[in-house]
């Protein structure tokens, strides 16, 4: 979709997914997502990410899926949620079993889909109150 996405008082035209809520001041939302883009609240941000209702954390080693470690799963715990949205990309794909098994023993779901999925999905869960983590592949 073609749109105008306001950001730090500029008009850009960007062909990208749009999102928009009236969600609780001061979470993390995503305001819009393209391949190779996503603008967090007003930030631009060209990498993949662990975000949270109060955290963000950028994580320019994870290119694909296959790049995820034990690592990216200690941080993703650290934020302490109750639900995991991966977002894998274009395209679905699925975490190495080991790797989902680090958040399945501590009774941690974990949802794989694409990024615009994962995108929609963590803004409606973030507006519930509800301790959600994206790790989101740009």
């Amino acid at each position: 979709m073609l749109g105008k996405v306001r950001t730090n008082a500029k008009v850009r035209n960007l062909n990208r997914m749009r999102m928009h809520s009236d969600a609780r001041p001061g979470i993390n939302l995503i305001r819009a997502y393209a391949n190779g883009e996503l603008i967090v609240n007003e930030t631009n941000i060209h990498s993949s990410v662990s975000l949270s209702a109060d955290s963000l954390l950028l994580l320019p080693d994870l290119k694909c899926v296959a790049d995820l470690s034990d690592r990216h799963a200690t941080i993703i715990l650290d934020s302490d949620p109750e639900v995991i949205l991966l977002g894998t990309g274009a395209r679905q794909e699925f975490p190495a079993a080991a790797w989902s098994a680090n958040f399945l023993q501590r009774s941690v779901g974990v949802e794989a889909m694409t990024t615009a999925a994962a995108c929609r999905t963590y803004n409606v869960l973030a507006s519930e109150h509800r301790r959600v983590t994206a790790v989101l592949i740009v």
